[in-house]
Parts: structure tokens; sequence; C-alpha cells
């Protein structure tokens, strides 16, 4: 209890620190709105997650500096399957049997610079029920937008894939073994992000020539978040921390290799579990006991790496994880915290040809844990393998196909034997605006 008491505290301060920051950054903001431009530093773009064009001046009204864009994803899941009872929820909910064609993502986002430091981002999903994405502000410290602190619902810093947009993501779902850790990528948060200019630099590069960049999320980062996901409060006044650090490097030729370390560390609320259903867990004396699942905060944390060699025209793209967390065991009938461990690892190209871009793509994607977000921390056992190919005849309109071979494990206490194994051929379409 005193350590969980002491590392609570170390949070709270952290968090406190971010917050006080933050407002110091929002009372030194100078309104510009008397001049006739604000000039940014022209190596920086002020879309954080990399889904707009570069903006290099502001107009004098801040209602001028607001941008509106988007993209919608309609998808098709069932052509040449082979189980209809293979499904992957996480990924796609219209992945299974009769499903027909459906819209995976109709996002709209609004974003713009209000001050000549502050900035501001939202994006809501239109596709099924209205969802709120992103809500958050960017207060920046320094004249060249190197330093800055994001509060609000955005991305957490871990992994690569799970910071890259939908939009710009080759594969048509991000993978389950660093997916699992944070469903919809997205937590409310305080995170204080650094980026050089220099790495904005090659930022800029590698969006210019079409590169398939995870967006500016810093070289360092280090925050807090409240750690039970995307539109939900806290749950057990336990706020969790999160760090990454990531470099790229460009080499004489341009060819640009990108390394990066994260982790996270808290403690986890499940919320859907089965009537009565209990856990196993180490108490503070080092006993096993055993209680009721529903509202325990068990264990979550994760550490994990990615390399990238962006395609130029052969690229390389992997990561792996490794943590702690609830996962259903089915020997005992009961949810423990067990170690998990996954990743992926995708081979991909970049053809030219004409005014087209092609990216063929194959990837393998191997994850042994639990989804501490389904119904009883679901245990999973997975060995996909996607061969597809990206095709955009323009900026605008991108096609994507997907042959996927599954073999998934995935059990709960009312689903204790499901083993599920097939292959399907998904297709989707995308339109950005």
């Amino acid at each position: 209890m005193e350590q969980l008491s002491q590392q609570s505290l170390i949070k709270r301060l952290i968090l406190s620190c971010l917050l006080i920051l933050n407002t110091a950054s929002l009372l030194s903001a100078q309104d510009t709105s008397i001049d006739d431009e604000v000039k940014v530093d022209s190596l920086f773009s002020p879309d954080q997650d990399g889904e707009g064009l570069i903006q290099k001046s502001l107009p004098k009204d801040w209602t001028d500096r607001i941008k509106v864009s988007g993209y919608i994803q309609a998808r098709y899941n069932g052509l040449f399957e082979t189980n209809p009872n293979l499904t992957v929820p996480q990924m796609d909910k219209n992945w299974g049997a009769d499903k027909g064609i459906s819209l995976r993502r109709v996002r709209l986002k609004v974003s713009g610079w209000l001050l000549d430091n502050v900035y501001v981002y939202m994006q809501a999903d239109f596709a099924g029920s209205p969802t709120l994405r992103d809500a958050y502000m960017d207060l920046y410290f320094d004249h060249h937008k190197s330093t800055w602190i994001r509060v609000g619902q955005s991305k957490v810093p871990f992994g690569f894939e799970n910071m890259q947009s939908s939009q710009f993501r080759i594969p048509l779902d991000r993978s389950d073994p660093i997916n699992s850790a944070l469903p919809n990528e997205r937590d409310l948060m305080a995170v204080l992000y650094h980026t050089p200019r220099k790495v904005r630099k090659v930022y800029e590069y590698m969006k210019e020539n079409n590169l398939k960049h995870s967006g500016n999320y810093g070289t360092f980062a280090l925050g807090a978040f409240n750690g039970q996901g995307i539109n939900v409060p806290d749950k057990n006044d336990n706020l969790h921390l999160v760090g990454r650090v990531s470099w790229p490097f460009q080499f004489n030729n341009n060819q640009i290799m990108e390394l990066s370390v994260h982790g996270y560390a808290g403690q986890y609320v499940l919320p859907n579990t089965s009537q009565g259903l209990e856990a196993e867990i180490e108490n503070s004396n080092g006993e096993t006991e055993v209680i009721y699942a529903a509202g325990h905060n068990f264990k979550d944390a994760r550490v994990g790496g990615t390399f990238v060699w962006y395609p130029q025209p052969i690229g390389f793209q992997a990561e792996y994880n490794y943590g702690i967390g609830p996962e259903y065991d089915p020997e005992s009938n009961r949810v423990k915290e067990q170690n998990l461990h996954g990743g992926y690892a995708m081979l991909y190209g970049k053809i030219n040809y004409g005014k087209h871009t092609f990216f063929p793509f194959s990837r393998y994607l191997y994850y042994h844990g639990g989804k501490k977000f389904e119904l009883d921390a679901r245990s999973y056992r997975v060995n996909d393998l996607e061969i597809g190919v990206e095709w955009q005849p323009n900026r605008a309109y991108e096609i994507v196909a997907m042959y996927v071979i599954a073999d998934r494990t995935y059990i709960d206490s009312q689903l204790p034997v499901n083993d599920q194994a097939g292959n399907l051929l998904r297709i989707q379409m995308q339109i950005n605006f």
C-alpha cells in the first residue's frame, strides 16, 4: 500500500507540473490579431497528427485560421470468406457473417491556431453513433514551436501505428499486439512533447514524399492519462504514466530509419465482466487472494520498441511490446494478472507509375495475452498473415485490397472454447477532403 501511495503521489506531482506549464503557456500567449499575419516557422506543420497541409502563415482574424477536413472509408469484408464465425470486433465490427458493405470511418476534423502559440484540434466520427475522437489544445513554449504541452483527449504516445492516422496507414486495421494496449488509441491526458527543428525538417520531407509517417508526436514525450480509454472517466483515481523517445535518422541518400522506445504503467478497472466472475490476485503480503473481478485495480503496464525503414522504394516496419495485464484463465475460470507479448513485421514498397502510387505490403502479426477492454479480459492467441496493396490514383482517393489468412483463439467465461481460423479478401475505398 505504501508503494502504491508513493506511485500515486509521483503521478499527481507530474500531472500538477504539466498543468502549471499549461497555464503558464496560456497566460504568456500574445493575441496577434493587431498584426496582418502571424508568422510560423516554415519547417513546422500545425497539423500535429500529420493529417493536413503545411500552413506557413496565419490570417489576421482567428476565425480565418480554422480549417475543416476529413475522410470517409467504405468497406466490404465478405469476399471469398471461408469462416463466417471468425470475427475481430476490436478492429472491425463488420468482419463476420452477413455484415455487408459498411462505413468504417466518417471523420470530420476542425483545427487551427487561436493565438501564435495556441493550437486546437477536434475530430468526430459519424460512422454509426456519433463519437468524439479528439478534443485537445496544444500550448507552445518557444517561437520555433519545438516544445509544447497537450491537454485534452488525444492519442496516447505509445507505439507507431497507434499514433499513425487510419487515413494514412496501409493495412486496413491496426495490429492486435499494439492496439490492445490502448483501444481507440486515445484517452484524456496531459503530455509534454519536444521535437527539435532539424527533426521536424525530416518529418516534412517524409510528408511531402508520401512515406507514411505517423505524424509529429514528439521525439520526446512524457505525461499522464486516465487509463480507462476514450470518452470514459477515470474509475480509480490512479493515473497512468506514459513516456516515449523516438528519432529519425536521415542518411546522405535521403533514406530514413526511425527507432523508438515507449512504455506506460498504471492500474485498470475492467469495464465488462460476467456476473460473479472472480479474480485471482496477489495481495500486499505476497499471498494469493480470490476476489470479485469487477471493480478491482489490475496492473496495466507495457514497454515496447519500433523500427521503421521508410519505403524509398522498399520499406520495413516492425513493433514489439511486452507487459502485464488482466487476462481470463480458462483453467481456473478466473481473471489473473498475466504476462503478455506480441508484435508485427511488415515488408512494403512504394511504386510510382505516372500519377499513380502503389503500396504493396505483407504483414505478419502475433499476440499472446488478454484484451482488458473486452468481456472478462478475453484471452487471445493470434497468428495472422496479411497480403495486399494500396492504390492511390491521387492524394484524394485510394483503394486497398487485403487478403487475410487468420488463426485466432479468443475465449472468456461464456465461451471457454473458441478456436477460429479462416481466410477472406477485404476491400476499402477512401476519400480525403
